[in-house]
């Protein structure tokens, strides 16, 4: 006989059963520190799948010099390090063998390293060889991190910082590279900043929730927390830098980001002016000419002519919206 366990459920065994008044009163910290990791997790996926789209077409086009593959690098194997990994091997294109993390004890990541991810303790060796590199360390290890790195970092490669508590600025500073997206949380008040953070502990398991997913949506969050919406445009200013590191005139990228943000209202979403509102060193009338490289410090502390146009497109905005669930749907799926 089935024995029924009458403990399932039962509010005086859980975790706010023992907390005092004053405790309790605190819990909206452990839900913003649920929805940081979920949605910084998430939102960095994303960005992964959007590079790995464009490499795809870049490698269709003839000529191409652009690596078949991402290398993703993810310095810190701590409880971010390794919720982003395991997203990236559910939810991405990525392979294990696409995949390296330096962290001080990689002997913690058994579960990881057995299914092909490369764990190990060498920042030098993960820098060298990565395409995209994730930032999961501790604000107070940042120095000596960046000190070990910045040397070795290719002008092209994509880092990515989960670090919060280090400014934009400071972070380029000692990595010597502007090549940075640093997503900016702010907390916004809410009537409900509801616990749909910690439906599960585990970020893939979290996302295969559609309430989730929808409030880790980058361009309206919601669920007490807010994303300043210059990431996108950085996001998208990486892709165009992309396209120049990989020696493509301004013509063929204006193409390429085209048919990677189709929106369904118009095949001409990006124009040379979407991008830059001065003289550089493309001409909107030379297609062959590189769009010049862009600085995304400043695209992510400055007002950008990408910002105005994500603002004011509803058809851009609503592609991006449906690329983001859809980068997810293998979750869903599964």
């Amino acid at each position: 006989m089935k024995m029924l366990d009458f403990t399932v459920n039962l509010n005086s065994l859980g975790f706010e059963a023992g907390l005092s008044e004053d405790e309790k009163e605190m819990l909206f910290l452990r839900n913003r520190s649920a929805g940081l990791t979920v949605s910084g997790c998430a939102h960095a996926v994303f960005v992964c799948e959007l590079v790995g789209l464009l490499r795809k077409k870049l490698n269709s086009e003839n000529g191409c010099t652009a690596k078949t593959h991402l290398s993703v690098g993810i310095l810190g194997g701590g409880h971010v390090g390794k919720q982003l990994a395991k997203l990236l091997l559910q939810a991405s294109n990525l392979k294990p063998c696409d995949i390296n993390i330096s962290t001080k004890r990689p002997e913690t990541l058994g579960d990881i390293s057995n299914i092909g991810v490369e764990c190990y303790y060498d920042n030098i060796r993960l820098a060298k060889q990565a395409d995209l590199l994730f930032l999961c360390v501790l604000p107070s290890h940042l120095p000596r991190v960046c000190s070990d790195i910045r040397c070795h970092l290719s002008s092209d490669c994509l880092v990515y910082s989960f670090t919060s508590a280090v400014p934009l600025k400071r972070l380029a500073m000692l990595l010597d590279h502007s090549f940075i997206i640093k997503p900016q949380y702010e907390f916004v008040a809410c009537d409900d900043v509801t616990s749909i953070w910690l439906l599960h502990n585990q970020v893939s398991a979290a996302l295969k929730h559609k309430e989730v997913l929808s409030a880790s949506l980058p361009l309206s969050m919601k669920g007490g927390l807010f994303l300043d919406q210059r990431w996108v445009s950085a996001v998208l200013y990486s892709l165009l830098n992309t396209c120049t590191a990989e020696k493509q005139g301004s013509g063929n990228t204006l193409r390429l980001l085209n048919g990677l943000f189709e929106t369904g209202v118009s095949t001409n979403t990006f124009t040379y002016r979407s991008f830059m509102n001065s003289p550089g060193a493309s001409d909107p009338n030379k297609p062959d000419d590189l769009f010049p490289w862009i600085n995304l410090v400043d695209a992510q502390t400055k007002d950008t002519p990408l910002a105005d146009l994500v603002r004011r497109n509803k058809g851009l905005r609503d592609c991006i919206s449906v690329m983001y669930y859809s980068a997810f749907s293998s979750l869903a799926e599964g």
